[in-house]
């Protein structure tokens, strides 16, 4: 019994075993990730099929475009997930300016699909201040890494 603690709760057994959880979970997290991208695209199918198949014109242009563009930038955001977490499981590291680039697409995504009459001017600030400071982290770090 002596052994098992020492073996498991020792510093370095602990760090390993907290090692081994992060990649079990990094991994169950891929896969929710492959599962949630390939949904999306089939509901992407699903939607652009019937869109093209309506017999209105007018009403494609219209919000089924930037329904079918936010769909398109889930899919985009889905796969930088899914990129963030396989960086991570190559190299146990969280890579910054990847995390930015999927903050900035998400950001840009709402930004597309925004309905400017629902939104108050609050918002709005809101997602430029977000965009600056993303922008800005996004060229400290790309400075950096050069």
């Amino acid at each position: 019994m002596k052994k098992f603690i020492r073996r498991h709760f020792s510093d370095e057994g602990f760090l390993r075993n907290l090692e081994r959880f992060e990649g079990l979970v990094s991994k169950l997290l891929s896969i929710a990730m492959v599962l949630v991208v390939m949904v999306v695209i089939v509901d992407l199918g699903i939607y652009l099929t019937q869109a093209l198949l309506d017999p209105d014109p007018y009403n494609f242009l219209g919000k089924t475009l930037l329904d079918i563009f936010g769909l398109f930038l889930s899919v985009l955001i889905a796969l930088e997930i899914l990129e963030n977490i396989t960086a991570y499981l190559k190299k146990h590291v969280v890579q910054v300016e990847l995390v930015i680039v999927t903050s900035l697409t998400a950001v840009a995504r709402k930004i597309i699909i925004l309905d400017l009459d629902k939104v108050t001017g609050v918002s709005l600030v809101g997602l430029a201040i977000a965009i600056l400071s993303l922008s800005i982290s996004y060229l400290i770090v790309r400075k950096v890494n050069l």
